[in-house]
C-alpha cells in the first residue's frame, strides 16, 4: 500500500518539461509586468503569516511563563 501511494507521489511531480510549460503559462496569463507585483504581494503575505505565527508562538510562552511565576510565587508564600 505504502509503495503504490509513494509510487502515485511520485509520479505526480512535473518534470522538467512541465515546469516549463507552468511558467510559460502564467507568463502568457499574468504577463511580465503584472509577475513582480504578484511576487511582492506573495512576499507580503508570507510575512504577514510569518509575524502573526510569532506573536501567536510569543502570547503562549508568555502565558506559560506568568502561569509558573504564579505558581512560583503561591508555593514560596505557603512555606
Amino acid at each position: 500500500m505504502l509503495l503504490s501511494l509513494n509510487n502515485l507521489l511520485f509520479f505526480s511531480m512535473p518534470g522538467g518539461s512541465e515546469w516549463f510549460l507552468i511558467v510559460l503559462a502564467v507568463l502568457v496569463l499574468f504577463g511580465g509586468r503584472k509577475i513582480p507585483e504578484f511576487m511582492r504581494g506573495i512576499g507580503r503575505g508570507i510575512r504577514e503569516f510569518n509575524d502573526a505565527k510569532n506573536n501567536v508562538k510569543k502570547e503562549i510562552e508568555d502565558g506559560i511563563n506568568e502561569k509558573d511565576a504564579k505558581q512560583t510565587q503561591a508555593s514560596s508564600t505557603t512555606r
